[in-house]
């Protein structure tokens, strides 16, 4: 069994870290988190600083909101980096930004440790059925060190590179994600304006080429309204801003996913930062005095 730190006990980081638990791996938490008691109660070793929690594991996991996050966390006073030693590794499992990732991975290689970025996609359902989808970014060494504490937090793992390209590869996810679900939003709200039952319009629509999970999972979120959290809108966002900041630096085009972000950005002025994501189809609501509703 391995000993791992995690940090970063939200929404996702906390059934992953209760799924690595429960697999029988020691787990190296912060006293200060809110999510840390259970996890004590069932074995876990409460730490004072993120040193601390670096000094006693052979893997920290990070699962944190957003870059500056990850940058604290790892060189800031009591960060990760002063509890490395070689051979230790080092995995962020957030989404951030794919040059800072590249940054901060020569950083923790000075201290002899290995680095990982490992971005996941499946929401809190997936992080809780320990079937995300796990984009990795490292060498093959410390990605073949790890696979087996992923392979009991996801169930597609893939290598794409070097580190920074797992991070891209989440961003690209994003950029699929929301235009999918802006698609899914804008075919349910003109099937109800048009007067039919878009329950029934998205099941004959699962049966067709148009099927994906997110007009599954989703599509039946906006139907029922039931917007609470799965994966926040302040966070797709933040995804969302780091590809087309990406895109800015590339040269490159990207007008559809700046749509989606402005969809975003509207639900976020009407109160809805902590909505889920598929609550986008509320800021194409607003804009056309209509609500998808049940026939």
């Amino acid at each position: 069994m391995v000993d791992i730190g995690f940090i970063g006990l939200g929404i996702m980081g906390r059934p992953m870290a209760e799924n690595l638990q429960a697999a029988g791996h020691r787990l190296f938490v912060l006293k200060k988190s809110k999510a840390a008691g259970d996890l004590v109660a069932k074995g876990a070793v409460a730490c004072e600083s993120a040193s601390d929690i670096a000094t006693k594991s052979s893997v920290v996991i990070l699962m944190l909101p957003d870059t500056p996050e990850v940058e604290e966390v790892l060189f800031g006073d009591g960060g990760v980096a002063k509890g490395l030693t070689d051979g230790k590794i080092v995995v962020d499992m957030s989404s951030i930004s794919p040059l800072a990732t590249k940054e901060f991975a020569k950083r923790i290689r000075e201290h002899g440790a290995e680095y990982l970025d490992a971005p996941v996609s499946g929401g809190e359902v997936g992080a809780k059925a320990a079937s995300l989808t796990i984009m990795v970014g490292g060498t093959q060494k410390a990605f073949d060190a790890v696979k087996p504490l992923f392979e009991k937090m996801g169930k597609n793992i893939t290598l794409v590179g070097g580190n920074g390209d797992g991070q891209t590869t989440k961003v690209a996810n994003q950029i699929v994600v929301a235009l999918t679900i802006e698609a899914v939003a804008e075919a349910l709200l003109f099937a109800s304006k048009a007067g039919a039952d878009p329950a029934l319009v998205r099941q004959a629509l699962m049966g067709g080429f148009a099927s994906s999970r997110i007009l599954e999972l989703h599509g039946e979120r906006m139907i029922e309204r039931k917007f609470n959290p799965g994966f926040r809108i302040g966070l797709h966002q933040k995804d969302l801003n780091l590809a087309l900041e990406g895109a800015r630096k590339l040269g490159i085009a990207l007008p559809h996913t700046a749509s989606a972000q402005q969809l975003f950005s509207s639900c976020v002025a009407n109160g809805g930062k902590e909505w889920d994501h598929s609550a986008m189809v509320k800021a194409l609501e607003l804009m056309s005095s209509h609500q998808v509703a049940k026939g």
